[in-house]
């Protein structure tokens, strides 16, 4: 698989990494054995970069990422690049939550679920916006790089006005929601970070998976699933969720996207065709979909294999956009 260098850390990470939220939960059913199949598969595949966070199932997410290196002899001697991020654990979630003291918590019980004395990079878990212009809360990231809990700092940020605040700062990457229907980071955020040699994540690749087109009108979620309980923000920022755009347009989105894929050669699934549009783009770094059964992580990553996109197939994927997406993100995040 392709790599691409990982900001200024001297890593080189796969262009498809592996998203972990599902292993703790809001995804519905993902059973430990199906995540460390997924773990598997996705190595297998070529995958370099696993990304997670200790929120996720508190902790559960990370402590598996840690039975899946401890079985392979380690992320290192494996060429895995290891990210976390921390901050969402605060109840209440404030920024005077972002100090010092939290900080050493937060990574000591991320090092020990992750079997890791020193993190590859911890990213601030889309804190309040204020965090971003807090010098002293990098200061300390700073100290704790010097007292080898982390190797770098980064950020997953919800508004590219947080994403440009950011790269005041000495960070290695900018996670950022950035697909098919959120194309406002294309603007400013990807080239700003470029030029500034920061790494960009894009996340929420398929848009919660309405961009694979396997959604209709019927198609139900568990409970659980933040794609039921969070449609509308009602638990954290909606755009996480469908990336903010209504469940319907987003199908009638995802109908298109399996449209053209069927019409372009080497059969891509819907899925596929919007990966490989994020690994077109300039800037992007590497992409992190998730994945709850292996042949879901085979398939992201045999998206790095298809010949980049035709500037026809492009302007039809920025037509999804405008007619599905625009008016509901193009003023937002």
């Amino acid at each position: 698989m392709e790599t691409r260098q990982f900001g200024p850390t001297g890593r080189e990470v796969s262009v498809i990494g592996l998203g972990c939220w599902q292993f703790g939960g809001d995804w519905g059913d993902v059973s430990d054995s199906q995540a460390l199949d997924v773990l598997s598969t996705a190595v297998e595949s070529g995958v370099t970069l696993i990304d997670t966070a200790d929120c996720y199932g508190d902790g559960h997410s990370e402590d598996l990422i840690g039975q899946f290196l401890t079985s392979i002899g380690g992320a290192e001697n494996n060429g895995l690049t290891v990210i976390t991020k921390m901050g969402r654990l605060a109840n209440p979630h404030v920024a005077e939550a972002y100090n010092y003291e939290n900080f050493v918590r937060w990574l000591d019980r991320s090092r020990k679920l992750l079997r890791m004395d020193t993190l590859h990079a911890v990213q601030l878990h889309c804190p309040p916006t204020s965090v971003y212009c807090d010098n002293e809360v990098f200061d300390w990231l700073d100290r704790l790089v010097d007292e080898q809990f982390i190797e770098h700092y980064s950020v997953s940020v919800e508004t590219c006005e947080e994403a440009l605040t950011a790269l005041n700062h000495n960070i290695a990457s900018i996670q950022i929601i950035c697909n098919v229907l959120r194309r406002k980071p294309l603007e400013q955020v990807l080239p700003a970070a470029k030029a500034k040699g920061v790494a960009i994540i894009a996340r929420v690749p398929l848009a919660s998976g309405i961009l694979s087109g396997k959604f209709n009108e019927s198609t139900t979620f568990s409970p659980d699933d933040h794609r039921t309980y969070n449609r509308f923000g009602e638990a954290f920022d909606m755009g996480e969720t469908f990336s903010g755009v209504p469940y319907e347009q987003g199908l009638e989105a995802g109908r298109e996207m399996v449209r053209i894929a069927e019409s372009l050669p080497g059969n891509p699934t819907a899925a596929q065709l919007a990966l490989r549009w994020l690994i077109d783009q300039d800037g992007v770094t590497t992409i992190i979909p998730g994945a709850s059964r292996p042949e879901q992580a085979r398939l992201n990553a045999e998206a790095a294999d298809f010949a980049p996109l035709s500037g026809e197939t492009l302007a039809e994927l920025e037509a999804i956009y405008d007619q599905f997406a625009a008016p509901y993100v193009a003023d937002k995040w």
